[in-house]
């Protein structure tokens, strides 16, 4: 890891090297935080700059060499001075020298920390730039400048940029080059912002976490443990950042350290108003407004981590208690106040109202921060807030992938009310993959008809897992019909319908049961959080059974998908993935696809019931790529991982097993097995999920399986898809329909269906020996080269073998290279060329040359 492939700063490169090579601009001066990556930048920027055409010259100023004459620029000046020259006539000489060493070359100066260079260095920079040379320099942001480098963006000879924190996706790359491999998102998302966008922060930050095993490796990807390691060297930087501190401001950076966003008038509370001035000054705080108010953040999270650690154990306990009584002091205004109020009394010690730890716990579960939850919920616990306590508790530790210590924690507070065996069947089923769990709350026979209702909607919820369809309905109509049923249970009934409509393809009534559920948020979410996975759960089956790409990138965007990422939430962070991995294979995204899958598998990993299912989509994903090996690897997993607690899934193990068969070539056994389980959808009442499946077929090119069918399913199945789908199973060996199709699959970002119809259009045409065929051909063309890899069936029709020799002669003969000429050059006779030729539009199914460019892109490199 000591050095590091360069990443990002793509517009801040180019435009370094654009000033480099334009004979119009003198220069640019960037400058930054320590460690933001300047040196690095323009290292890189003056690498790529020949030696023939320009004298590029770098210099590296440095303290040691501040206090001695020319000692800036001594790596790029000549040794032997003349003597007795008076301090102009020495830079005379020093530019005359340099412009003549450069032999008519333009001259680049790059000069790295041009702050530091002592005052006849920059006289000779300056002096440099007004002779023509071009400088590139970096200066060190807050730090004293010498007055000739200033001045020459003052009077306009260079430009003068801030050099930016690295953005995000920029800081996300360096992780992956700093480990060698992929970062899982949330471990991601917070190293990057505790590197706060600079890379030398950063890269310390994960020397610390690999030195200390706080990075662990899992299914391919790097995951952070999140606990952090402050090695020496870490520290230091930060100190260094940091300085030397007045008694007063310290104590402002500690109060803001520990309460972070502060608002600003409780901090000049709690701090002198001089110091809190001074810390902002020094860069060592930021005013930022939020909702009309002004909050204090700390300049750079890692401020906090170091201050944190090394304030005094009892003074961070007085601060937090402080800062508790500033909160509530205020009345507590803003939605995150009780959350911070409870965590710093926990800290503190003065955490005493067990009332006010469980409502804490409750809001941290609600935003999915589920260590957090299950930190505040045993605190709750301890200080006596009875078994509500202990429900919140266990549930936490369940969705934290610790099912047998969440049993533990039930069966140490026995309770045989219906919250008791809710909980507990919850954690049998989801926990432990134990399908009895539905006997269990089936048996419970209470007398109140409230918790009856909770305990059926429950019950319902796990039926519809086992893939008993009609006792999940039933259970879930009887739930709606009970007046005494609570909020909660109402939001799990409507969940169940929802998924049932969504499946089924009746889309408008399932947008109806969620938007219910959504409505009425404020009546479940306090007393039963976990119906937000139910919701999750029959909204994403709504969207990718409707193929609805703009849903899924709302959904990708909300919320709820960064909290399931961020928050230790297994389950979300598993149905996030997967969704994400659906939106990109039908873009053609398939890299993008497989990395999504990827990740599923390792966060659905510690579970015992969905696990097979991230295997099943990787396969489907790698057999789209054409990756046979990879797709019967992810098969087994799959075959392996899923215990067959939950039968809900099966037509996406049953898809994928079809597609690693058409992928090996096995197509008829493919279909065999897309008849079987379309039989079964139907029977079930999947509609929507039989529309897809049935859709297979006629990609892989048997239209006459699936018409009578699927003309049934397109009077049934909603959705802007449904049509389409219906179309290309009409289309036959109609060459423009397939044309047509594919270009409307285009436009609504079904990619590979687009790649697949345009290929249709293109067998039939070269079939007939249609010119429309190069029409077809530059189509496909097109949106494959929008594409990853894609080898489907229905693409490799059209993507003939061709020998070696004959895809050099095709290459130049598209060209526009006579055949003489590919005779000379490949050492081949013109008749040897001209049959290779004929051979190539047999298999290509071109009629001459003009066509012969568009179907040689549609080939695999």
């Amino acid at each position: 890891m000591e050095h590091w492939d360069f990443v990002g700063r793509a517009d801040e490169l180019s435009r370094l090297r654009t000033v480099a090579a334009s004979p119009a601009e003198r220069g640019l001066i960037l400058s930054g935080a320590a460690g933001i990556g300047k040196s690095r930048l323009l290292h890189e920027a003056v690498a790529a700059l020949p030696a023939s055409r320009w004298a590029v010259h770098r210099a590296s100023a440095n303290i040691a060499s501040s206090g001695l004459p020319f000692g800036g620029l001594a790596q790029i000046l000549p040794a032997d001075p003349p003597a007795g020259l008076s301090p102009a006539g020495l830079l005379r000489w020093a530019v005359d020298r340099l412009q003549q060493d450069a032999a008519g070359r333009p001259i680049v100066l790059a000069v790295d920390d041009a702050h530091l260079l002592d005052a006849p260095s920059a006289a000779l920079t300056h002096l440099l730039v007004r002779e023509g040379a071009t400088l590139l320099g970096t200066l060190r942001m807050s730090e004293p400048v010498p007055s000739p480098i200033s001045a020459l963006w003052t009077e306009g000879l260079v430009a003068h940029a801030e050099l930016a924190p690295l953005t995000d996706a920029d800081s996300h790359a360096l992780l992956t080059a700093l480990v060698g491999g992929a970062v899982e998102g949330g471990s991601a998302q917070r190293l990057g912002r505790l590197g706060g966008g600079n890379p030398l922060l950063l890269r310390e930050l994960v020397m610390a976490a690999m030195g200390g095993g706080e990075l662990e490796q899992a299914y391919g990807f790097w995951r952070w443990t999140g606990r952090l390691s402050l090695a020496p060297s870490l520290a230091e930087l930060v100190d260094a950042r940091i300085g030397g501190l007045t008694p007063g401001v310290r104590d402002v950076l500690e109060l803001v350290a520990f309460g972070e966003p502060i608002g600003l008038a409780l901090l000049l509370r709690a701090a002198a108003p001089a110091d809190v001035e001074a810390a902002e000054e020094r860069g060592l705080i930021r005013v930022v407004e939020d909702e009309r108010r002004h909050g204090v953040r700390l300049a750079h999270p890692l401020y906090g981590e170091v201050v944190r650690r090394r304030c005094p154990v009892t003074r961070a306990r007085r601060l937090q208690a402080t800062l508790a009584d500033l909160i509530e002091s205020s009345g507590s205004r803003r939605r995150n106040d009780l959350l911070r109020v409870a965590v710093l009394r926990l800290d503190s010690g003065t955490a005493q109202d067990g009332a006010l730890l469980l409502d804490a716990a409750a809001q941290a579960f609600a935003g999915f921060d589920i260590d957090l939850a299950r930190r505040l919920s045993t605190a709750a616990h301890d200080a006596g807030a009875g078994y509500p306590a202990a429900e919140l508790l266990a549930t936490a530790l369940l969705f934290a992938d610790q099912p047998e210590r969440a049993l533990a924690v039930l069966d140490a507070t026995p309770d045989a009310g219906v919250r008791w065996i809710h909980a507990r069947a919850a954690v049998e089923f989801f926990g432990l993959g134990r399908p009895q769990a539905a006997d269990t709350l089936a048996a419970a026979r209470p007398a109140d008809p409230g918790g009856a209702a909770r305990l059926r909607a429950f019950e319902s919820f796990v039926r519809l897992q086992l893939n008993e369809l009609e006792r999940a309905r039933e259970l879930a109509l009887g739930v709606l019909a009970e007046p005494a049923a609570c909020g909660a249970a109402h939001a799990l009934a409507h969940c169940v319908l929802a998924f049932l409509a969504g499946a089924a393809g009746n889309f408008g009534r399932a947008r109806e049961l969620i938007g219910t559920v959504v409505e009425r948020t404020a009546e479940w979410r306090r007393e039963d959080p976990t119906v937000q996975y139910a919701l999750q759960m029959a909204e994403g089956t709504l969207i990718s059974v409707a193929l609805d790409l703009p849903a899924i990138d709302r959904v990708l965007t909300a919320e709820f998908a960064g909290l399931a990422q961020a928050g230790g939430f297994g389950f979300g962070s598993g149905w996030v993935s997967l969704l994400q991995a659906q939106a990109a294979w039908l873009r053609g995204r398939t890299d993008e696809a497989l990395s999504a899958t990827e990740r599923a598998c390792a966060a659905l990993a510690p579970t015992r019931v969905y696990d097979g299912s991230a295997h099943y989509a990787r396969a489907n994903i790698a057999a789209i790529r054409g990756d046979v090996m990879l797709a019967e690897a992810e098969l087994r997993d799959a075959d392996h991982a899923a215990d067959g607690t939950v039968g809900l899934y099966y037509h996406w193990r049953e898809q994928a097993r079809a597609a690693t068969l058409a992928c090996a070539g096995e197509i008829d056994a493919a279909v065999r097995v897309l008849l079987a389980v379309a039989d079964r959808l139907r029977s079930d009442g999947f509609h929507g999920h039989e529309l897809l499946a049935r859709y297979d077929l006629v990609r892989l090119g048997r239209p006459e399986l699936a018409g009578q069918r699927m003309a049934e399913l397109g009077a049934t199945v909603g959705g802007r898809a449904a049509p389409l789908l219906v179309r290309h199973t009409r289309a036959g060996e109609d060459g423009e329909a397939h044309l047509t199709l594919a270009r409307e699959f285009a436009v609504l970002g079904y990619q590979v269906f687009a790649a697949e119809a345009a290929a249709g259009a293109v067998r039939i045409f070269r079939a007939a020996r249609d010119p429309r065929a190069l029409a077809a051909s530059t189509l496909l063309a097109d949106v494959l080269g929008r594409c990853d890899a894609i080898r489907t069936p229905a693409l490799v029709a059209v993507q003939p073998a061709l020998t070696v020799r004959e895809r050099q002669v095709a290459e130049l003969a598209a060209g526009g290279v006579r055949s003489r000429e590919i005779a000379d050059r490949l050492f081949l006779s013109p008749r040897t060329v001209e049959n290779h030729l004929q051979r190539v539009y047999t298999k290509l199914g071109v009629n001459g040359r003009n066509e012969l460019a568009p179907a040689l892109r549609l080939l695999p490199q």
